[in-house]
């Protein structure tokens, strides 16, 4: 708001417009009401005896209705111009008051000075206008009409009505740099704003995937184009709407979400980001897509949430047939392989084939490679059953302790072939002590998953420790129980352990290239875990050693013997 900086024009805010609006209201309104003042106490229409004359109420009337007008309904764009028309109206109005009710004795002179000061808003042009019309009247009154000739009269007159007006320009010319500085950077901030938002519409209008927003209320505020191709939605049908009736969830089995099993409605209560591949939706049509949903808060808990979720129908369709084609070839090459396993047993046993030191070694490294191939085709088949949930999980309880610990006792060998000590921990302090000192965990799981996920840890452990040692340990709480295989070996990389358990990842560094292995092991582990209600996890500084961590829901004593004696003998 001021004068800009080449002094000619002027740029007003919205603030000083309202205000200018409101003076020139309340400044007329008060005349007005004098006047009825004056005509209701004499009782009779006498102009030359009223406080305020009738030609002036009469202008105040049509200045007071002109301002509440501009007021209410100026548009935006035309701020300055109306507002312009506003004060010189009042200023007509105050001067005419003045010039009937003689300038220099008037009582209403303090209206004069409030009106001009404001005069320095409307830059420099007014300023020198309103001046021109003082001095031209003060010539008429001492040339013309031969008034304000007394040197009292004269100096009443430039201290009321010129002293003002330069006033005036000295309050808003230092004033109106900064004001316009921040209507500059006012100015800035909305165009930057508006070309972020621009930009912003045109990256999620870009997006392939469904971005839909939705407010505290799950009413639907923002939905991009691939979300209305996809769900089969408008614009204009979905926006409002609550995002239910429009983006219509369904677990694998067809049933509608609920609560607990929305992940819009999960993300609201916790504000935590949530992704999945395990929902279904129905499109307008009542065509049913298998899709990927991941949700995200926006601002604080219940705030909000953005949804962005993309048809996985083909990718699923491939991972099936992929899942089809890897178990069929797994199982039908085990059969060969097992011949050949078998050929290779019976030709190194002394029994029946005798064969030189030679041949005995190459059979030795034969038999090595076909067991590992053997493995590997069992890992796919079990894969495969997982992934497409043809693996049967059959839960007994068992006392992990005594359970991993022959399983320990089977890669003892192993380890000392390669220089390792292989330490069970639980094992240990109980020798030492003389005592058992640990309690006993029950668990409720899948004995055979069980043993082959504790293999597998194992077994990487020694194969990825050069030296030093692997720990197997024990330990729990009164809730759960949690089983660790600690070694002293290359480390994980940080950068390489959010992919481990990926299918087919391997960590691939100078320390890993020559140690075998095909990236399925862990990944199955994982997938063991999980069906068997647990979790796996890992911890490891590089160079350092790693330790990964089995963690399962611990049964009671009470539980456990209930649980034993209600197993059907052929199950145990």
């Amino acid at each position: 708001m001021g004068i800009n900086s080449d002094e000619s024009t002027f740029t007003i805010s919205a603030f000083w417009y309202r205000r200018i609006c409101e003076i020139s209201f309340f400044v007329s309104l008060f005349l007005v009401g004098l006047f009825a003042f004056g005509y209701f106490a004499s009782g009779k229409v006498i102009t030359a005896d009223f406080l305020v004359p009738l030609p002036v109420a009469l202008v105040s009337v049509a200045v007071a209705v002109a301002s509440m007008a501009a007021y209410l309904f100026a548009p935006r764009e035309k701020l300055e111009r109306i507002t312009l028309a506003v004060y010189i109206g009042l200023c007509i109005n105050v001067a005419l008051l003045l010039i009937m009710t003689h300038p220099i004795s008037s009582p209403f002179i303090a209206l004069w000075i409030l009106v001009s000061v404001f005069a320095g808003i409307f830059g420099v042009r007014t300023l020198i206008g309103l001046l021109i019309g003082v001095n031209l009247y003060l010539l008429l009154q001492i040339l013309v009409l031969h008034q304000f000739n007394a040197r009292s009269d004269l100096l009443i007159f430039v201290l009321a009505y010129e002293i003002p007006v330069l006033a005036s320009w000295l309050i808003w010319h230092h004033k109106s740099h900064p004001d316009t500085a921040k209507d500059k950077a006012y100015s800035e901030l909305v165009r930057e704003l508006s070309q972020v938002a621009n930009k912003s519409e045109i990256v999620i209008n870009a997006i392939n995937d469904g971005v839909v927003a939705v407010d505290s209320q799950g009413t639907i505020q923002l939905i991009n184009p691939a979300a209305q191709s996809i769900i089969g939605w408008g614009k204009q049908d979905a926006l409002k709407l609550d995002y239910k009736s429009v983006i219509k969830l369904l677990s694998k089995t067809g049933e509608p979400v609920n609560e607990n099993t929305d992940p819009v409605q999960q993300v609201l209560r916790s504000n935590n980001p949530i992704m999945t591949n395990d929902l279904q939706l129905e499109t307008s049509s009542g065509k049913k897509l298998l899709i990927s949903v991941s949700a995200s808060p926006v601002g604080q808990i219940g705030a909000g949430a953005i949804i962005v979720f993309r048809d996985i129908t083909h990718e699923k369709e491939e991972e099936r047939q992929q899942a089809e084609f890897i178990s069929t070839a797994s199982h039908e090459m085990r059969t060969p392989v097992a011949t050949i396993e078998g050929y290779l047993g019976l030709a190194l046993n002394p029994n029946t084939a005798t064969i030189d030191a030679k041949a005995r070694d190459y059979l030795n490294k034969a038999n090595a490679s076909i067991k590992h191939l053997g493995r590997l085709f069992q890992d796919l088949l079990d894969i495969s059953r997982v992934e497409d949930g043809r693996l049967k999980n059959t839960p007994k309880v068992v006392d992990l302790v005594a359970f991993v610990g022959e399983i320990v006792h089977t890669f003892e060998a192993q380890a000392k072939a390669k220089g390792l000590v292989l330490m069970f921990k639980p094992t240990i302090q109980q020798t030492g002590a003389g005592r058992p000192l640990n309690p006993v965990y029950y668990v409720d799981v899948d004995n055979d998953h069980l043993r082959e996920v504790a293999s597998n840890l194992i077994e990487n452990a020694i194969k990825y420790t050069l030296r030093g040692n692997v720990t197997i340990d024990i330990i729990g709480d009164a809730t759960h129980a949690r089983l660790s295989v600690h070694d002293t070996g290359i480390g994980i990389p940080k950068e390489d352990q959010v992919h481990l358990f990926q299918k087919f990842y391997r960590v691939d560094n100078s320390d890993t290239r020559d140690i075998g292995g095909t990236g399925l092991g862990l990944y199955l582990c994982r997938r063991l875990v999980e069906t068997m209600g647990g979790r796996l996890w890992l911890e490891s500084l590089y160079g350092e050693g790693s330790t990964f961590l089995v963690e399962f829901p611990r049964l009671s004593h009470e539980e456990a013997t209930r649980k034993i004696e209600t197993t059907p003998a052929d199950m145990m």
